[in-house]
């Protein structure tokens, strides 16, 4: 099993650590502060160093049983060895681009109000589907989002029983995938705070640490994809 400290901590971008095994073009370690490609969002990139060697990190996915995360080398590239101590660095531009864009599409969420039935995240864009037979203003709709984003929420996570799903199933946001079972607990993102939460929702992804830090966000093509679906991209403006 990795542990993997992007859940706890979305801004460590380097780590110590020591492989655990070779899998399928790249390896394991004992923890990372890498994110693995799941949930819409792009697995993470980066550099391995150890004693006489380097290599890139091209992505991160999850491992073959689901617990231990891989890192993804260009084929070819030399492998650091199995107990090798090595260091991992994420590049840290493209991972606070991507939490700038996720942290923005759990406002849109707010804003928008309806059911999601699908979603990308990107890194200078992204977008979510929604279970809405009009298309929003689009206007309006960026001035919601640019306001939410200029009072600058905190933004953070926490755990909770599992079972409180039962009781409040409207927490989940998405209509055609459900949040892992079966582990007991599930990570909660809010924007806001618990007396005035504006957005609370599973989450496994990353995130910015308040909404400020997003910048100012234009809406793209509001797209129709189908009697009751609406596609609505986002795009960072710097």
């Amino acid at each position: 099993m990795t542990d993997i400290l992007c859940r706890q901590n979305g801004y460590q971008s380097e780590l110590e650590t020591l492989v655990t095994a070779h899998v399928e073009g790249g390896f394991t370690t004992q923890a990372s502060p890498f994110y693995p490609q799941g949930g819409g969002q792009p697995g993470d990139r980066g550099q391995v160093t150890w004693a006489g060697g380097a290599a890139t990190i091209a992505n991160t996915i999850k491992g073959p049983n689901g617990e231990a995360q891989l890192h993804l080398l260009a084929e070819d590239a030399q492998l650091p060895p199995i107990g090798a101590k090595v260091t991992l660095t994420l590049d840290w531009s493209r991972r606070h681009r991507l939490m700038r864009v996720h942290t923005a599409l759990h406002l849109l969420c707010r804003v928008v109000g309806a059911g999601v039935t699908g979603g990308q995240i990107g890194e200078e864009k992204g977008r979510l589907d929604f279970d809405l037979a009009d298309s929003p203003d689009k206007t309006e709709l960026e001035a919601a989002l640019n306001a939410l984003i200029a009072e600058d929420h905190p933004v953070s996570a926490e755990v909770i029983d599992e079972a409180i799903l039962d009781a409040q199933p409207e927490l989940v946001r998405t209509m055609s995938v459900q949040p892992p079972r079966g582990t007991g607990t599930l990570r909660m993102v809010r924007i806001g705070t618990p007396e005035a939460s504006i957005d609370y929702q599973p989450c496994g992804g990353t995130h910015v640490a308040s909404t400020a830090e997003i910048g100012v966000i234009t809406i793209g093509k509001i797209e129709k994809k189908g009697k009751a679906n609406r596609r609505i991209n986002l795009h960072l403006a710097g």
